[in-house]
Formats: structure tokens, sequence, C-alpha cells
């Protein structure tokens, strides 16, 4: 249920509303935008429906109360019409905020390896550094990642680039350890529908970057994103990257009418990842720019000083000198769609409309 409160609610009459859930042991969400509060019920048996609506109707605070039929309640935007921002240190995505890139090596291989490419992403304009350091691997002989070194080399990078990191969590026994180091948690496609993981990973604060399974329908997506906010976290990112498909062409199928309609069921932000999304490194720049254009609010991107020597997924890495030519095509499609890109200086957030100043 969703109760929209009338124009010019004060912080009395949600108070008035939200006491009134709570006490009859109901779950609630507020979300105040700048025309209207919206308060969501969760939990409220379908018998009472009815006499509670009466109820609040009769109260003269509330405008409309209106029944929400889909299986998932928190991520839809019938509980929160207005596009949610999520801040990540200086990086703000979402709604109508900068465009954001977040790039880097599927694993973090060494220090040096790891440096470099930071510090060439950032100067390509990516406001995110990527890295993998504990990585589920589906043959159980391929390099599993530096695990509690990668973190490490991971907060080394962001001291020296002031990018905020993004980096996989893989199982609930790591997340103490990761969050320590990690600005933002993913999810990774394997573990979608890995529910305690997922309500472990919210209980953590940390922002999560949820990955789409690679055979989950979007309404499966909507429910893992639900799993989240349910658990209190309300700073989720999702993430179309591919679903497997009979296709053999591409190691999966970029699924990019997912962006649009995300962007019609959901408040929140939805990226794309071209790497795994095509598992080739030529289809990375049309995929990219395509889901630009498709409306997406960011992409995770991989990137490799030498792809050829990656010691994981290198098929579908760019090196510093592609991911540069591809940055900039992406900051002058930016410009034209009149979306700035986000880029990060020394301690704050820079737009720039040509992704070079």
């Amino acid at each position: 249920m969703v109760i929209v409160l009338k124009d010019g609610a004060s912080d009395a009459d949600v108070a008035s509303i939200t006491s009134m859930v709570t006490e009859n042991g109901w779950r609630v969400n507020v979300s105040r935008g700048e025309e209207k509060t919206i308060v969501g019920v969760i939990g409220i048996p379908p018998q009472e429906k009815a006499t509670f609506k009466d109820h609040l109707l009769a109260l003269g605070l509330v405008q409309d109360v209106v029944y929400v039929s889909s299986p998932y309640k928190l991520v839809s935007r019938h509980f929160k019409p207005e596009p949610t921002v999520v801040q990540v240190g200086p990086v703000r995505t979402g709604g109508g905020a900068p465009f954001v890139v977040m790039a880097g090596p599927c694993a973090v291989e060494s220090k040096a390896q790891l440096l470099e490419t930071a510090h060439a992403v950032k100067e390509a304009g990516a406001a995110v550094l990527r890295g993998g350091a504990y990585k589920p691997r589906t043959s159980p002989y391929s390099f599993q990642g530096l695990r509690e070194e990668g973190l490490q080399l991971l907060a080394e990078a962001r001291t020296q680039t002031g990018l905020p990191v993004i980096t996989e969590v893989t199982e609930t026994k790591y997340l103490p350890l990761v969050s320590q180091y990690a600005d933002i948690l993913q999810i990774g496609t394997r573990n979608m529908a890995s529910f305690d993981l997922l309500k472990d990973s919210a209980a953590t604060g940390r922002p999560v970057f949820l990955k789409r399974g690679m055979a989950a329908t979007i309404e499966e997506f909507m429910l893992s994103a639900e799993y989240l906010m349910a658990a209190g976290n309300a700073n989720v990112i999702l993430c179309e990257r591919g679903i497997r498909t009979f296709e053999t062409s591409t190691r999966n199928t970029l699924d990019l009418s997912a962006i649009p309609v995300v962007k019609e069921i959901s408040h929140l932000p939805i990226y794309a990842d071209p790497s795994h999304g095509t598992g080739k490194a030529s289809l990375v720049r049309p995929m990219a720019l395509a889901a630009l254009v498709a409306g997406a609010d960011g992409l995770q991107i991989e990137v490799h000083p030498h792809p050829e020597k990656a010691l994981s997924d290198g098929q579908q890495s760019l090196n510093f000198k592609r991911f540069g030519e591809l940055m900039r095509e992406i900051a002058d499609l930016c410009a034209y769609l009149g979306r700035p890109l986000a880029r990060v200086t020394t301690n704050a957030v820079a737009t720039a409309a040509d992704g070079r100043g």
C-alpha cells in the first residue's frame, strides 16, 4: 500500500501516519520528494486494507491510497516516484546526477598492475575504480584473486587517485573484511539470488551494486534488489551485465532493453556492463555508447594495461589507449545528450562536458 500525503504535509503529519502504521506492527518506508511525500506500508493483511484506507482518508492528511500489486514494493516507482541518487564518497549516481564510468581490471593481479590502471582510468575520465580481490571462477584451476592483499592494494589505489573503489563480495564470511576496504559492495551474477548474502551485505550500510543473474528475468532481478532494500539499505545500484541465451557469437546477450524497462518500473540507478555483456573487447565500444543512449546511469568497463597477459577476462578488457578513445566518445555523446560526465578531482567530483577538462 502507498499513502500519498497532501501537498505541504508537515513532519508532524508524516509522524502521525507512520505512528499509525507501526502501531499495527506493519513496516513503513517514507519517501519525501520535491512535490509529494509518500508513505509505503508493507505487511498489511489484505482483509484490513479497505478499513485502513477509509481511516486514512478520514484524517484529512491523505490525498490518495494506492495498492501495489507487484511482488516488489520498495524498489518500485509506486513507492518512490522520483529517481534515487546514491552518494559514494565524492561521486553521485542516479537521477539527474552526472554519468559515471567505473573502470579497472577484472582481477587485481599486482601492485604495479593495479596502480598503473587506476591512474590511467582516472586520467581518461573514470570516476570509480573497479577491481576483483575475490574471484568466483567457473574453473577451480583459474586464478581466484589476491583476496585480502588485493583489498589492501585497492585501498592504496584509492588513496593515490581519490577514486572510490568497488569490488565483489562472494560469501557472507568475507563481508566484514571487504566492507572495511570497499566503498561499494558488488554482488555478482552468480550471487544475485544468494538471499542471505544480499541481506547481510545490506546490513553493512555500504552501497550495493547488484548485477543481474545470467538467467534472471527482470522481475527476479527486482526481487533481489527488494531483499537489499527490505533489509534497510536504500543505496542500491542495478547493473545489466548480459544474460545467457541460445546465441554463441558473444559471451552473453547484453539486454539493452532492460535499461528503459527498469527505468519505467524502478527508481534505482541502472548501469550496463558491456565487457561481460559481450565478452569481446571489440564490442565494448558500440554497446557502451548504446547503453548511454538507452538511458543508463553509468557503465562498468574492464581495463587492463596488457589484456593479452591478464589472468582473468583479458579477451573482453580494453587497453589504456582504447579506453581513452572510448571515454572521449562517451564525453562527446554525454555533451550531445546534455548529460555531464562525472570526473573526480583530488577531493571532489567535477563535471566536464568534453571529458578532458
